[in-house]
């Protein structure tokens, strides 16, 4: 993904040779991509209401940033098995990002320009809140069942002194429904196999002898079956302790059993249905809030350009994607080329050491010309 400098200055002749001078130097020294941005005749309004709309635009930048960004990342949590996929589903208007923004049209059926400036913007900032609100709701539904299909999971895994038993025993494992007999499960390690089939029938009284089986085994040991006497039930258990055979606290219960295959099957089934209809409601969705967010970049520099250079509006507004080696030598080029916008500006650019009184611009980043930065970095998922 890459950065790109959506500029503007006044569209008067000089200004006009000047963009022909920064073309000619940029493309000739391979500062940068260059291409036109089209801004239609926006409804200007008064000066104060512009100067209101500045501040407000500024917060909506970042809030239309940040939401594409959740939808970004959100759709790359999705697509957990194929990660590698995630750009190419990060259209806009169903054309990669890079080509949307640099054949930019002003969408006039979703933003009409006869209406004023505050309309638009109350228009993007309610599109872009409810969004946010609805990636909220379907992602928390998601992460639920996904959340609780990853805990039961996890219980499948780990060793046979840890994981769930469900997928392993059989109800023919156990002697049930005996009022004298209990079989117990029991872990034991792998080199500890023949000690086990030797000394099981006497690590206490009322052991039912050849009760043991192995039913399952994994990397470190084996889950044995043996059959005693309830009574003797908590001595078998010491003593099997001492001799490092572990008794696993298990009782078959087939009604449980079955509940809880049933609600791993029920979880993976419905992250499966809703994965479809998810990942769609993300991609249109991610493409709708990038194109709000491009509007609202477009809004800025025409409040801006109107608020530098003026009445009438007459401004050319440039998307440039500098060659990211050239990023100074290219910022260099600008501000010579448009210095004699803002004297004071270019010289304080040049010399940063110089302290112009009223130039403090809250930390902003303030050139001769309208600026503003698009990073699409912040979308790289991978």
């Amino acid at each position: 993904m890459s950065e790109f400098w959506l500029i503007s200055a006044p569209g008067d002749k000089t200004n006009l040779q000047a963009w022909e001078r920064m073309n000619t130097v940029t493309s000739k020294s391979n500062l940068s991509s260059n291409s036109k941005f089209h801004i239609p005749d926006l409804k200007v309004g008064t000066l104060d209401a512009l100067v209101g709309l500045s501040d407000e635009l500024g917060k909506l930048d970042s809030f239309a940033e940040s939401v594409i960004k959740k939808i970004a990342q959100y759709i790359g949590e999705v697509m957990e098995d194929s990660k590698d996929k995630v750009q190419e589903n990060l259209l806009a208007n169903g054309v990669d990002l890079i080509s949307y923004l640099t054949r930019f049209e002003w969408d006039m059926a979703k933003y009409p320009i006869k209406q004023p400036l505050k309309n638009i913007s109350e228009a993007l900032a309610k599109q872009v809140t409810q969004i946010e609100a609805d990636l909220k709701t379907r992602s928390s539904a998601y992460n639920n069942i996904k959340g609780n299909l990853q805990s039961l999971e996890k219980k499948t895994m780990g060793n046979l002194l840890t994981r769930t038993l469900a997928d392993i025993v059989h109800k023919e494992d156990f002697v049930l429904n005996s009022e004298y007999l209990i079989t117990l499960l029991v872990v034991v390690p792998k080199s500890s196999y023949l000690q086990w089939q030797k000394t099981y029938e006497s690590l206490s009284d009322m052991v039912v002898p050849r009760s043991t089986k192995m039913i399952a085994e994994d990397a470190e040991g084996g889950l044995f079956t043996v059959t005693l006497f309830r009574k003797v039930m908590d001595d078998f258990k010491a003593k099997a302790r001492e001799n490092r055979f572990m008794v696993r606290e298990f009782y078959y219960d087939e009604k449980e059993l079955k509940c809880e295959k049933e609600e791993l099957m029920k979880l993976a089934s419905d992250k499966k249905q809703q994965y479809g209809p998810l990942l769609r409601w993300l991609k249109v969705n991610f493409s709708e809030a990038f194109v709000a967010w491009i509007h609202v970049k477009a809004l800025r520099v025409f409040v801006e350009s109107v608020l530098r250079y003026g009445l009438p509006v007459n401004f050319q507004a440039m998307l440039l994607q500098p060659n990211r080696k050239s990023v100074k030598r290219l910022r260099d080029v600008l501000n010579v080329v448009f210095k004699h916008l803002d004297e004071v500006a270019a010289a304080s650019i040049m010399d940063p050491g110089m302290d112009i009184p009223g130039l403090q611009l809250s930390n902003q980043e303030y050139y001769p010309y309208v600026y503003f930065k698009i990073d699409l970095s912040v979308l790289d998922c991978s």
